[in-house]
């Protein structure tokens, strides 16, 4: 799943990687293997990734979601 999503948004409100790992309490390459779809996200993780920007999880992943199942099932 790449979280292209994120990553607008992480860039559009000017954080870093490092400032996203502040804020999550992780290190910036576990932020990083999250942005970029290495490492897998927890609801929580989403949660809290979605709070930092005042949004909803869906608001963020859902659509990445649909794409990530749309490629499974193929």
């Amino acid at each position: 799943m790449n979280n292209t999503r994120l990553k607008e948004l992480r860039t559009k409100n000017n954080f870093t990687y490092q400032m996203m790992a502040n804020e999550l309490n992780v290190s910036k390459t576990f932020y990083w293997q999250i942005e970029h779809g290495v490492r897998k996200l927890s609801y929580k993780m989403a949660f809290d990734i979605a709070r930092i920007f005042g949004l909803k999880p869906d608001d963020i992943f859902y659509d990445e979601f649909l794409n990530y199942n749309d490629e499974v099932a193929s």
